[in-house]
């Protein structure tokens, strides 16, 4: 994992399914650690941006990753 920024959903989707795939993990495995549904899981790696940022943090939790914000 680098630590480019993400500047929209779709680089934020490719990391989680980057993430995901380091671990070995299925979307649904994910899904169920998570405490998300597998369509927020697909949409989330999608890149769809209407995911919520409450499952959007249980992802990130699940899958060892922190989010930050920093001044440009």
């Amino acid at each position: 994992m680098n630590d480019e920024s993400i500047r929209d959903p779709i680089e934020l989707g490719a990391r989680i399914r980057a993430r995901r795939n380091d671990l070995g993990l299925t979307q649904g495995e994910l899904a169920d650690v998570s405490s998300v549904s597998l369509r927020f899981v697909s949409e989330l790696e999608r890149g769809k941006a209407t995911a919520q940022y409450a499952g959007i943090q249980r992802v990130l939790d699940a899958l060892g990753l922190n989010l930050y914000l920093k001044p440009r």
